[in-house]
């Protein structure tokens, strides 16, 4: 298996919170802007000061930086270079409604975090598509996931990829790593302990002292920046105005959840105040219904309930994918809904059949564990009590995602539509290999080997890595009668899913390559 093209996934428990009932208030007089910051004309969203290309040494690196993670990845035989910025301005913080997008409870709070950027060296390679990624801090770091998910296709179209840090706990973590470095960074809760709507209660993974529910707007003025002219731009490329033609958000399992407050909370007062979104399509990934389906608008309130119309996603104005996993797509059960190709209203809904949550690229492609360690955190456990966390390449779904929904905007092509997995009473529909019928498809399924589990048992996650138990000898004998009926149902798979445009071109040659190389049955 090669690891360069194996993604990984990773999920978020939700955290118990303790609400303290809150009412919105109305903004006050906007603050003026942080030295750097670019005042936002007629209140539409301003461009963040920025510090940076920050300097990398041997001593001093981006936590998480291509060249030090698990497995190292040297970005320019790709041709890609790395930066990491710090960017800084005020950000509300809000509070949701049970109807309507947010509202300001608390305006003008000043932040300061780090982006990571990764883009194509030579700006003649560059797409003008941005994908611009809240970094998932469930392990209490930060994860580098959507690049794990979709580099080969980021890279072979020249997209960019931006990975924003989004909690504070994670920024935590990186002071912790390098303190000079990182030490200008805060989400500092602009209410005084004193004050009565700071909450006395929040979740374990928060503090009074620090607010959650800044990255809102940091996500908006992110964005922004990369579309704007401003000076600092790193996707300007020297020319005089950005070469950002699209900006695609996305988030995973914990930033999944965050998209979807996002989206249906924050992203309807940018088109107000804008009069056009900051991003222009989004993949929410194994994120959906009850299963880390949204999150607190603020840590002093509760999460919408897991059947709240909130969490559900109708007439956005741009383009959604939903892409669950075998691992949580029965508690996420809620977020399915019937795909629409009505203008205003351009959904899919997705499920991996196979592919678990949480597997070990999540790790591969993010900061080595010795970095981990100093940055204070434990690193996640590679393997469970059933073996090790599943090798199922979801990147081959997220590839082709990632492809589509660009087409989706840009040539206005429909995606390809999938029935959700097969469940009837609660329960999922087995073949007579234990493997789930119905979802996203794949030759690991329609040319089986293995049994594929969404859930496994043991420590962090392993409730939603997943495993692959092989399937006995003489069942794999009775399928295949020689190495040559393998491949030959292996190609066949692959050629109708390629076509239906479920897998891009080179993930099809790959996956025949790693078929005829393999010595099955």
């Amino acid at each position: 298996m090669r690891a360069g093209s194996r993604t990984s996934i990773l999920l978020t428990l939700s955290l118990a919170i303790t609400a303290l009932s809150v009412s919105a208030v109305p903004a006050t007089a906007v603050a003026p802007p942080l030295p750097g910051q670019v005042a936002a004309p007629d209140g539409t969203t301003p461009i963040p000061a920025v510090q940076g290309p920050l300097a990398v040494t041997a001593e001093s690196y981006p936590f998480g930086a291509a060249d030090h993670q698990e497995v190292p990845q040297d970005l320019s035989k790709l041709g890609y270079d790395e930066e990491e910025y710090l960017v800084s301005g005020t950000s509300n913080v809000y509070t949701w409604p049970t109807s309507g997008p947010a509202q300001v409870r608390t305006p003008d709070a000043p932040y300061t975090t780090r982006v990571l950027v990764r883009k194509p060296a030579k700006g003649q390679k560059f797409s003008g598509n941005v994908v611009v990624e809240m970094l998932n801090p469930s392990n209490l770091f930060d994860l580098n996931i959507g690049w794990a998910m979709a580099h080969e296709q980021i890279v072979a179209n020249g997209d960019a990829w931006v990975g924003i840090t989004a909690k504070p706990i994670a920024v935590d973590a990186l002071k912790n790593f390098d303190a000079e470095r990182y030490g200008s960074l805060s989400f500092a809760n602009p209410l005084p302990l004193t004050d009565p709507a700071n909450c006395s209660t929040v979740a374990a993974d928060s503090s009074r002292t620090t607010e959650n529910g800044l990255i809102w707007d940091i996500y908006s003025q992110v964005g922004a920046w990369l579309k704007s002219n401003d000076p600092a731009n790193p996707l300007r490329y020297g020319s005089p105005t950005t070469r950002v033609e699209h900006a695609y958000g996305f988030g995973y399992s914990q930033t999944g959840g965050f998209l979807v407050n996002y989206i249906n909370g924050v992203h309807p007062l940018v088109v107000e105040s804008d009069g056009e979104p900051v991003y222009d399509a989004y993949i929410v990934a194994v994120a959906g219904g009850a299963f880390a389906g949204a999150y607190p608008m603020n840590q002093c309130e509760l999460a919408p309930p897991a059947d709240d119309a909130r969490r559900q996603f109708k007439d956005v104005g741009v383009p959604i994918m939903r892409i669950m996993s075998q691992s949580d797509y029965l508690r996420g059960i809620g977020s399915r809904r019937a795909d629409s190709d009505v203008p205003g209203d351009l959904y899919r809904h997705y499920e991996m059949a196979g592919a678990g949550h949480a597997t070990p690229d999540e790790l591969i492609f993010s900061a080595s564990s010795e970095d981990i360690i100093a940055a204070g955190r434990s690193v996640p456990p590679a393997s469970c009590n059933e073996g090790p966390r599943s090798r199922f390449p979801s990147s081959i779904f997220f590839n082709a995602a990632l492809r589509n929904l660009d087409l989706w905007v840009r040539e206005g092509i429909a995606p390809p539509r999938a029935e959700p997995i097969l469940v009837r009473d609660g329960a999922p529909v087995l073949d007579e290999f234990g493997n789930v019928q119905g979802g996203l498809r794949s030759p690991f399924l329609e040319a089986p080997t293995s049994t594929w589990y969404g859930t496994a048992t043991g420590a962090s996650f392993c409730f939603i890595a997943g495993y692959e138990r092989p399937l006995p000898q003489d069942v794999i004998d009775g399928l295949y009668g020689s190495h040559g009926d393998y491949v030959k149902e292996v190609k066949s798979s692959v050629r109708e899913l390629e076509g239906q445009a479920f897998l891009t071109d080179y993930d099809a040659r790959q996956l025949i390559k790693e078929a005829a190389q393999s010595k099955i049955p």
